[in-house]
């Protein structure tokens, strides 16, 4: 935080996690990543900020998939600060699987292709 109380840019990255680390868990993807030795990691990752997030307010970050391949998938977010009951930051990741025994990435499970398809944007 700096001193006018805007959170630090790199907060919203923290945001992005926790959401997407919610539906990994709905998914059950950790569980299976133990089992298989595959799972997702981040490749790429980028926010647009649209306002200032200040302290303190209460904020919802909402993420959706898009764009589902073979080997990867497209997470997309919006942080909407309750305060100013606008959208004050979209991102997007681009989420990779990956074999942790070769280090390469692979293909996405059937089980958790199945699952991604809940959480495209309708």
């Amino acid at each position: 935080m700096d001193a006018l109380q805007h959170i630090n840019n790199t907060v919203y990255f923290r945001y992005f996690e926790d959401v997407r680390v919610v539906m990994l868990e709905k998914l059950e993807v950790f569980e299976l990543a133990k089992r298989l030795h595959v799972g997702p990691v981040v490749a790429s990752t980028r926010c647009d900020y649209r306002a200032p997030l200040v302290y303190p307010d209460t904020i919802t970050t909402v993420a959706w998939v898009e764009d589902i391949q073979e080997k990867r998938y497209a997470m997309k977010y919006e942080i909407y600060s309750h305060n100013q009951e606008r959208c004050v930051a979209e991102g997007e990741a681009l989420i990779v699987y990956c074999d942790f025994k070769t280090g390469k990435s692979c293909s996405i499970p059937a089980e958790t292709l199945e699952g991604l398809k809940a959480f495209v944007a309708k």
